[in-house]
């Protein structure tokens, strides 16, 4: 059997099943065990034996059981690099990328741009990621800004071994993670430039009716509490003591929040309130001004 042949009948298996996207997940799970790239499997159709296709069949069974593809190739894209993912780590999803081009754009205002011209002198930018998962957010910003110091903070020790991993294999070297529960391990007198988050948002008796992929994920990730804003209020809370003079934070939130966020927001003493729009148009990434 050629690869193409698995190709087609990876698809087509996908696609009874309801999968989305059958053709481009068979694709992915070809070129992730064969360690090809796209264009080689569908000029040369390089042959696969027995042992090799009954690999790709047990993958394509855990992906029919609803197992996250992420998972089962153990890596997604992000921000350019490959980010490590596994059992006890959300799965960085693609409208992240929304937030973390906000944070560079703000941190390349003019103000951003004199403090890091100066950072020989010993002014430097001051960034912490809370719930940091797989580190995505905090590598990506360590990567863009070399001079910063980015600290990336979870509670999960198991979400915090993939991001060590993702330091390591993506070979930055200015982020720093730490193990604890939001503000908690900082020092009290520890202030950031940026505060940034993606903090679990999903109401708990939604979490149920999500999609079974979501299902595999840590549910400490996701879970928000009854209405989905307990960590958003601790956050806004007890940021301002973290914030430097006119520092931000920075927010991914959930698809109808913006209204209760932007009141938590102004009740800590939060000014220049706004937000950001995803692709479909919804209110993605909270931003305020300390």
């Amino acid at each position: 059997m050629t690869a193409l042949d698995k190709l087609r009948e990876l698809t087509q298996l996908f696609d009874k099943e309801g999968i989305e996207n059958p053709a481009k997940e068979a694709e992915i799970l070809l070129i992730e065990t064969l360690q090809i790239n796209t264009a080689r499997l569908h000029t040369a159709a390089p042959v696969i034996d027995e042992k090799v296709s009954m690999q790709i069949d047990a993958f394509a069974n855990r992906r029919l059981q609803g197992e996250p593809l992420q998972y089962i190739i153990g890596h997604v894209d992000f921000w350019g690099m490959r980010i490590h993912v596994g059992k006890g780590v959300l799965i960085p999803r693609p409208e992240t990328e929304l937030m973390v081009e906000e944070t560079i754009r703000i941190m390349m205002s003019a103000g951003a741009k004199r403090r890091l011209i100066r950072s020989k002198s010993g002014s430097r930018i001051d960034i912490v990621d809370l719930c940091t998962g797989s580190g995505c957010i905090a590598l990506a910003l360590a990567k863009e800004f070399p001079q910063a110091d980015v600290y990336g903070i979870d509670k999960s020790a198991a979400a915090l071994t993939y991001a060590r991993r993702n330091v390591e294999c993506n070979g930055i070297g200015n982020v720093t993670f730490i193990e604890g529960d939001l503000f908690a391990p900082l020092s009290s007198d520890a202030r950031f430039d940026c505060i940034v988050s993606n903090p679990p948002y999903i109401r708990k008796d939604d979490i149920a009716g999500l999609q079974k992929e979501i299902g595999y994920e840590p549910l400490d990730a996701l879970n928000g509490g009854k209405d989905g804003l307990d960590f958003y209020r601790r956050i806004l809370q007890e940021a301002p003591r973290s914030l430097k003079n006119n520092g931000f934070v920075i927010l991914e939130i959930g698809f109808d929040q913006a209204d209760d966020i932007r009141r938590l927001a102004s009740d800590s003493g939060f000014r220049d309130i706004r937000f950001v729009k995803d692709l479909a148009g919804i209110d993605r990434i909270f931003v305020a001004k300390g």
